[in-house]
């Protein structure tokens, strides 16, 4: 079977792992965590970087900075994992669903404002399959309404949005390394924090609420509980682990990207005769091939591909179960406006193997897909 995923390994995590140990040092914030984190700092420009053990993690750190209270209501959409939301949730927020774009699938900012109320607080784009939304528009609308903007990066390391790297656009940004993403760590995420009023909280909160930040740094003589917060942050092991990935990131991108362009191209006349729509990426957007997906006409195609897929041993797999539609969901949060595109994508789409390494293999994936269309 060629796996839908297959965490790919430079060579060089667990060599790092074990000088990790050799330092003396397995806990957070040691070495290979202050490497992590001056490397996302000069990548993407944030004020501060800080490595969590999740992407989920970030963003309930993100939702603690931005004082979310009971009944806070905060945008975003639908088509997403469940973290966003729940991340909002756990502090009393409500989620209200707004609908995707049908070009990028991300956040409709056309659809943003008319959902705003006077308990909104913030707004969550998510940049679905490392393709930016548009946030010069999303930032305006938040600078206009007085609201935090915390971006959704999970799937957005090394793409950028009018030059900007994905996270760094918005008051904060939430990042993955989990291993089903592009540079990964197993299980693991970070916080970008952009807005500099947010940093020394920040710190406070990854740290079960202490200030021991400042004790290591020599600020305080002892360090104490100054705030709410959690054990956010990762062992050394995940960071070293992290930190050989970063080394190599520019070349998982690239290939990456070489991968994503060979399917792009080979399924062009396919969406040429109306049989499927392939990925858009503005103009202006940089994308990192987190993903490559197939848009079918209807569900029933879909199942009927997957299965043929299966058949001939390669696994393909379909997305989000849009969160509105949920029991959670509708118990927690509410929708507003139609929300057409979200349920088409939740039926339609379908994404292919993409993996460092599938090069060998990609073209009997893309043979497979072209004969599923002759035959059907």
């Amino acid at each position: 079977m060629i796996p839908f995923n297959r965490p790919y390994m430079t060579g060089k995590e667990l060599w790092y792992i074990s000088q990790a140990h050799n330092r003396g040092w397995l806990a957070g914030d040691g070495y290979f965590t202050k490497r992590c984190h001056a490397w996302l700092e000069e990548k993407t420009g944030a004020k501060k970087a800080l490595l969590t053990h999740s992407c989920t993690a970030a963003l309930e750190m993100a939702a603690i900075l931005a004082d979310i209270q009971p009944g806070d209501e905060v945008i975003m959409p639908s088509y997403t994992f469940v973290s966003t939301a729940n991340a909002f949730v756990l502090r009393g927020g409500v989620p209200v669903f707004v609908d995707i774009r049908p070009d990028t699938l991300n956040l409709d900012e056309s659809k943003i404002e008319a959902a705003i109320t006077s308990r909104t607080r913030a707004i969550v784009p998510v940049h679905y399959a490392g393709v930016g939304c548009e946030m010069d528009v999303i930032m305006s609308i938040a600078k206009k309404y007085n609201l935090i903007v915390i971006e959704d990066a999970a799937q957005g390391v090394m793409a950028a949005y009018k030059g900007r790297p994905l996270g760094s656009i918005g008051h904060m940004g939430a990042l993955s390394f989990h291993e089903t993403k592009n540079i990964i760590s197993g299980e693991g995420g970070a916080l970008l924090v952009n807005d500099e009023r947010f940093i020394e909280r920040a710190e406070v909160i990854r740290e079960k609420g202490t200030n021991r930040s400042k004790f290591f740094r020599g600020e305080v003589d002892k360090y104490t509980w100054v705030d709410i917060g959690s054990s956010y942050l990762p062992s050394e092991l995940i960071a070293a682990f992290l930190w050989a990935q970063m080394e190599e990131a520019e070349s998982i991108t690239a290939r990456r990207l070489a991968i994503w362009q060979t399917y792009h191209e080979a399924f062009k006349a396919l969406e040429e005769m109306g049989h499927i729509r392939r990925p858009f990426i503005p103009l202006h957007c940089k994308h990192n091939a987190h993903m490559y997906y197939l848009l079918m006409p209807d569900i029933e195609t879909r199942t009927a591909f997957i299965n043929y897929m299966k058949q001939h041993e390669i696994h393909c797999v379909f997305h989000y179960v849009p969160l509105h539609t949920a029991p959670a969901g509708c118990r927690f949060g509410r929708f507003h406006g139609s929300m057409e595109n979200t349920l088409k994508a939740a039926d339609c789409l379908v994404r292919l193997p993409l993996w460092v390494g599938l090069e060998e293999q990609q073209g009997y994936v893309i043979e497979r897909v072209l004969d599923f269309f002759k035959k059907n």
